[in-house]
């Protein structure tokens, strides 16, 4: 299939396909004319990166791990190494929150204090 009917298939914009191309997660053939040609596995691919994407992970991170994904879910082969990118990328997503969290209590600090100040003229 076309490129454009990858993107019907997935609805995944045709541009954000030959992005994951270019970062190594697509490998379509191309034909005579020069066309990208997918095969059906194509749809269940973009799925998988696109689940892997709202996960948080990288677009590098996803290449080293796709290999290992099967299903639409994607499940994941239970290797030590993926399974370590996987701990090493929620352990990170923690420290963010930790520290969002932190920020959001100063900002409200800041923000009752104000509102005080305002209440009292």
């Amino acid at each position: 299939m076309l490129i454009g009917e990858l993107s019907r298939r997935t609805g995944v914009h045709a541009h954000q396909l030959r992005y994951y191309e270019s970062q190594g997660l697509l490998k379509p053939c191309r034909g005579a004319n020069g066309y990208r040609e997918y095969t059906d596995d194509a749809v269940l691919t973009v799925t998988q990166i696109r689940r892997l994407l709202a996960a948080g992970l990288s677009t590098q991170e996803i290449a080293y791990l796709l290999p290992c994904a099967t299903g639409v879910d994607p499940d994941l082969e239970p290797c030590p190494e993926a399974i370590d990118l996987l701990r090493a990328r929620l352990s990170g997503l923690d420290d963010h929150i930790d520290t969002l969290t932190r920020t959001r209590e100063v900002l409200n600090d800041v923000l009752a204090a104000t509102e005080e100040r305002l209440a009292r003229r």
